[in-house]
């Protein structure tokens, strides 16, 4: 009996081991290798084949000149001062993202973009064109069909557009040429960079990995720089990084901060925000115009004429405002319901969220974007 209870205490014990503390993030979640980064490139093409959405040519000389440069490279003299009609060409931009240790020969995704006034890119071939980096030099080669993920259509002066019909993608439609070095650390040492800066965080990591794989491996040189002794070869030291990315780390609680978004009214807050006791008062203001015809109908034979005019009403509406008393939230959920109480729109309350941040009864920092 005992040395069954023995057995199922250590598989419980087994089990417990095995469970990531509450709020544990990976390591890859949480940081990036120094230099293993993506890099962007981007180019200028022609997409033929649409059926007459393509650029006016008489606002878009570019395109022409465009396309008779290529077919002068292709063999194909157009005869100068010829008026070229191009309502299947459009001119765009190709933009995309050469990955970490990608190699010649390898696949990857491209986007189209319209750069004059095509209507639409939908049914389009995307011609071969060169992806250049920052340095100027050539990276991929992108060619292929361009999926468009909307429709529209138009007759009689009215139309309608589901989605964005002036970009597209071309999936696996760039070939990379030229494979760009990347060294995982340098000598002895790796460097993780955390995605944001945090003592705390590091803290904790140093000693997640210190305690994974030995005191002194791991050690920090700031708020954001985490340096690791790994192998020196190859094989152990990727094997070895893949280790420490799937170390569970709990993070410290970042800052309280509530994010409002201006153009659409969203708002945003982490669950650090907290309240102290404040009084709101808060009423909204409507107002309504409205305007209607009036026309003056002169009398028969009276020589006189018709006059049409408008007779405009605007009404002026405040609804009064009462104080409400806002009790001190020490939770996310106690915030939510005292600005639930005040019963104002996403609208009204970045106003409110302001000026209780410089009342100073709002524990958090205030980001507009």
């Amino acid at each position: 009996m005992f040395q069954t209870l023995v057995r199922m205490t250590a598989v419980l014990l087994g089990i417990l081991a095995a469970v990531p503390s509450a709020n544990a993030e990976r390591i890859k979640d949480l940081a990036t290798v120094a230099g293993v980064r993506g890099n962007q490139l981007i180019g200028y093409g022609l997409v033929v084949g649409l059926d007459g959405s393509g650029d006016q040519t008489t606002q878009t000389p570019f395109t022409v000149q465009s396309i008779i440069n290529m077919l002068s490279n292709l063999g194909v003299n157009v005869p100068p001062g010829a008026s070229l009609q191009l309502k299947n060409v459009a001119a765009v931009m190709v933009t995309a993202n050469l990955p970490p240790f990608a190699r010649p020969g390898q696949q990857i995704d491209v986007t189209v973009s319209s750069l004059g006034n095509a209507k639409s890119l939908r049914g389009g071939t995307l011609l071969m064109t060169p992806l250049k980096g920052a340095d100027g030099g050539v990276y991929a080669m992108a060619q292929g069909n361009v999926v468009v993920g909307g429709a529209g259509a138009a007759a009689a002066g009215s139309g309608v557009k589901v989605n964005q019909l002036a970009a597209g993608r071309v999936p696996a439609g760039a070939t990379v040429e030229r494979s760009v070095p990347s060294v995982v650390g340098s000598g002895e040492t790796v460097t993780l960079e955390l995605t944001q800066t945090d003592f705390g965080t590091a803290q904790r990591m140093v000693e997640a990995i210190n305690e994974a794989t030995g005191p002194g491996t791991a050690y920090a040189m700031d708020g954001r720089q985490v340096v690791v002794r790994a192998p020196l070869d190859s094989d152990a030291r990727v094997a070895f990084l893949g280790k420490l990315e799937s170390l569970d780390v709990r993070p410290v609680q970042g800052s309280a901060k509530v994010i409002v978004d201006s153009r659409n009214g969203s708002v945003v807050m982490n669950q650090a925000v907290r309240l102290e006791a404040c009084a709101v008062a808060h009423g909204s203001l409507s107002i309504t115009i409205s305007s209607e015809p009036v026309i003056s109908q002169p009398a028969p034979f009276s020589g006189g004429r018709t006059v049409s005019t408008t007779q405009a009403q605007i009404d002026m509406t405040q609804e009064s405002g009462t104080l409400h008393n806002i009790k001190t939230g020490a939770s996310l959920a106690d915030v939510v319901k005292a600005l639930n109480a005040l019963g104002a729109t996403p609208i009204d309350l970045i106003s409110i969220l302001q000026a209780m941040k410089a009342a100073g009864a709002l524990r958090a920092e205030l980001e507009i974007i």
